[in-house]
């Protein structure tokens, strides 16, 4: 077996400490809070006649905290599913989300936030906002889970948050495409993100490793805790940015539709396709949340709740079915190792999501939205005020291009990058294990040690 050094001794702090320095410095030249943050809140209060519960706070707050529980314990815990990766699972989670966010701050600030003083003034929707595009990275880490260093997951946050901001920007600002709950820009772009990563950073010899590719009884209940979290508050994530009013009202009744009806799909393909008709935790953990992903553009338009109940009805039997045949399929033809399966969960669901979001966004009508419903849900203001939902459907079509674009070609472009000898990554022998970059407490030794004293007091 040739040695790999795994060394990060002196890159990963050095590359913490020069990164966050770095933000300090950017954050003291652009950053300042808006001004329902800001001590003027008191004057521009009383100028427009408004109250404290006026301020976008109330309003934004608790979806805020929805979205940053699915970020950090949804994703976090989802990924603790193999037997001696949980540390690397919840702790790298953690660590991509603090610098992702930091950085997300500054690069949609710059495109969306600026004045004309030059500054980004940040209020608890830019909050929201780096939140959602650090969700994208981390459903990228999905399918390099347990192969890449920490480092390296450093190096795909910093390019991954730079990608989205500007797909993003080209999604929502240029074309005009509709994306509440991100199925476009931030299921589909990260997940093809990750597996163009993972494919640049294919391991021929990864089977060395496939002893601890797999999950223990306790493992799979600690990722069950992530599943449920990211289940009961994708509602909020769908909704979180979305009109207040009905716009966000709609958004949250789709996608709680949604998701009850993929449970049911999942649960009855994974018992279908077991010869013994038992149930897979793979499948229950991740296809159980395809539905929030595919109702995520759609989630603010008029698809119905029984339009909700097909979509969450098809991506649960989708999904599922990818675990069974796809993931494996790719690997073994297409060179994609996707430790997650996030080509199930994120990928085809999100195509779904962007297509669904097409095609209802087409064919809404004055009859269904009434004129005004209809200009204030699709954003039929300023220069875009003679677009037809035709025309919108359209440009719905053109996002989702642009969110695969920038997922293939950003991913081969950092998977470049990653495959440099340089960052500590782990030998074919050893992925999939915390003692690499954790100091692990021996089990074994712990229970020797435990046989041992009851040993002696028989003695």
């Amino acid at each position: 077996r040739t040695k790999v050094n795994t060394n990060v001794h002196i890159s990963f702090p050095a590359v913490c400490f020069v990164w966050q320095t770095a933000m300090i410095i950017l954050f003291g030249i652009f950053i300042r809070y808006n001004e329902e943050s800001d001590p003027h809140w008191v004057e521009h209060k009383k100028a427009n006649n408004l109250s404290d519960l006026d301020n976008d706070f109330y309003f934004r707050y608790p979806s805020f905290q929805d979205v940053h529980v699915m970020i950090f314990i949804g994703f976090g815990f989802l990924m603790t599913f193999l037997k001696r990766y949980s540390f690397g699972a919840v702790g790298f989670n953690f660590l991509i989300a603090a610098f992702g966010i930091q950085w997300a701050l500054l690069m949609q600030g710059w495109f969306h936030s600026l004045d004309a003083e030059g500054k980004i003034r940040i209020g608890v929707e830019n909050l929201i906002n780096a939140d959602f595009c650090v969700a994208s990275c981390l459903i990228a880490y999905g399918a390099v889970l347990g192969k890449v260093s920490n480092v390296q997951l450093l190096v795909l946050t910093l390019f991954g948050v730079t990608l989205f901001a500007v797909d993003e920007y080209i999604i929502v600002s240029v074309i005009h495409a509709r994306d509440a709950g991100g199925s476009m820009s931030i299921h589909t772009f990260g997940a093809y993100y990750g597996l163009c990563i993972s494919w640049m950073l294919y391991r021929p010899n990864l089977n060395q490793s496939s002893r601890l590719q797999g999950s223990v009884y306790h493992s799979d209940v600690f990722a069950m805790i992530g599943t449920l979290f990211l289940w009961m508050f994708w509602p909020s994530f769908n909704s979180a940015i979305s009109d207040h009013g009905d716009g966000q009202h709609r958004a949250v009744i789709n996608t709680y539709l949604a998701l009850a009806s993929t449970v049911l799909t999942c649960m009855a393909i994974s018992s279908l396709f077991n010869k013994h008709g038992k149930l897979d935790m793979v499948h229950i953990q991740n296809s159980t949340l395809a539905g929030g992903v595919a109702v995520g553009t759609a989630a603010e338009f008029m698809l119905m709740p029984y339009g909700a109940l097909i979509v969450g009805f098809c991506c649960g039997i989708i999904s599922t079915l990818g675990y069974i045949y796809l993931t494996p399929f790719m690997e073994k033809h297409l060179k994609i190792q996707d430790t997650c399966g996030i080509h199930n969960l994120h990928a085809m669901p999100g195509l779904i999501g962007g297509i669904v979001g097409a095609i209802t966004a087409a064919s809404a009508s004055k009859s269904v939205y009434g004129e005004e419903g209809l200009i204030n849900t699709f954003d039929f203001e300023g220069k875009f005020k003679d677009v037809v939902p035709t025309q919108q459907g359209g440009y719905q079509a053109a996002g989702l291009c642009v969110a695969l674009c920038f997922g293939v070609g950003g991913g081969i472009l950092v998977g470049c990058i990653l495959r440099l000898p340089i960052w500590g990554d782990p030998a074919d022998d050893n992925c999939f294990n915390d003692e690499a970059y954790w100091e692990v407490r021996q089990y074994q030794t712990t229970m020797h040690s435990v046989v041992h004293s009851i040993h002696l007091q028989k003695l």
